[in-house]
């Protein structure tokens, strides 16, 4: 059954192609096997920018999805660098958002020089000036990165202060409130077992919302997503977050009036009086997670924080970096790494739990 998710992916990536030249075009169906959509829609975002800062500045006449190959095979070192840096200066990008779009670009290019050819065997571009540019040097280690994190994730007995506030102290906090409390009232279930799924597995946004009701093994506590590259993988769940699932699909189809047809495990509460329930959006779920944060008292917490707080947790625990590798999905290693690094309350429990003796680590 294909991901309703995935289809949206695809019909919002066609129709920002529709902008863009037709190699970029030729390009992105070249990595649709190998990338999930989200991620080449950022890429033709990227793309978009460029171009239109392209003409912006002159550099061609006319549209930017007009701007031929050889116009690209011209570009100067340069204007790359002018580009880079109406990047950094006019758009205010951080110096890794800066290397990421940089990267998207390279990866472009490359695929025009050493990839795509002419019916003759030719190569699009004969000359690659994207070839000639460096990355910007990002100076931050794994200690710094750690450390900055470690203000902005859940840590201790936060994430269990945390889950309960979603699942009722939010809703005593706006008792007088009676819009908030009748909305929180209908969705309270629902909003729990999110972020006790995220918290129980540390699952990224995309994989979350994409899940579907048959994805769930309820015997095994693992749930099927769809992994960055379009790779299936069954992710291991905690059983508090199953225990959570359950009691919101035990009020699933009569709180959301769901038609049989719609399997999405997470809905948005129907808007208007003809509104019909449908697949809650990454959005949708970003907004939740952003009003429960600030009413805790952590405005900084995300659902990507929510991630991090699992893996923290994960390897004070259990301190096995290639079993949080493969639970995150992560493609490498160094990235997994990180967490090594930052220093919280969990480290010393879990040291603690290796002295306990055997009878009282089960009592506890």
């Amino acid at each position: 059954m294909v991901n309703p998710s995935k289809q949206d992916h695809f019909k919002k990536l066609q129709s920002l192609l529709s902008e863009l030249p037709w190699y970029v075009d030729e390009y992105i169906n070249h990595k649709l096997r190998k990338l999930s959509t989200a991620s080449l829609f950022n890429y033709c975002h990227d793309y978009k920018i460029f171009f239109n800062w392209m003409i912006r500045e002159q550099l061609f006449t006319g549209a930017a999805k007009d701007i031929p190959l050889e116009r690209l095979e011209q570009m100067t070192v340069i204007e790359i660098e002018s580009f880079l840096n109406f990047l950094h200066y006019e758009l205010n990008n951080k110096e890794l958002t800066v290397n990421r779009k940089l990267s998207a670009l390279k990866s472009l290019f490359n695929y025009l020089q050493n990839i795509a050819e002419t019916p003759d065997l030719k190569p699009y571009l004969h000359r690659n000036v994207l070839a000639k540019i460096e990355f910007n040097e990002v100076k931050e280690n794994m200690e710094t990165k750690a450390a900055k994190m470690e203000g902005k994730i859940l840590l201790g007995d936060e994430y269990e202060k945390f889950r309960l506030f979603v699942a009722n102290d939010y809703g005593e906090l706006n008792k007088e409130n009676k819009k908030l409390y009748n909305f929180h009232q209908l969705n309270k279930e629902r909003d729990t077992a999110i972020v006790s799924l995220i918290l129980g597995s540390g699952l990224r946004l995309s994989e979350l919302i994409g899940i579907e009701l048959d994805d769930i093994d309820y015997k095994k506590y693992c749930v099927r997503v769809i992994r960055k590259g379009n790779k299936e993988q069954f992710v291991y769940f905690s059983q508090v977050a199953m225990a959570d699932l359950q009691a919101y699909l035990s009020v699933r189809t009569t709180k959301y009036q769901i038609e049989k047809s719609n399997k999405a495990l997470f809905i948005s509460a129907p808007i208007g009086p003809k509104g019909k329930s449908r697949r809650l959006t990454a959005r949708g779920v970003e907004k939740l997670i952003e009003k429960y944060a600030t009413a805790f008292g952590k405005p900084s917490l995300s659902v990507h924080k929510l991630r991090h707080s699992f893996a923290t947790r994960y390897h004070a625990e259990i301190n096995d970096v290639p079993k949080l590798r493969r639970q995150l999905g992560h493609s490498s290693i160094q990235t997994t790494m990180i967490y090594t690094h930052i220093k919280n309350d969990d480290l010393k429990i879990a040291v603690d739990k290796m002295d306990m003796p055997k009878e009282q680590e089960q009592i506890e």
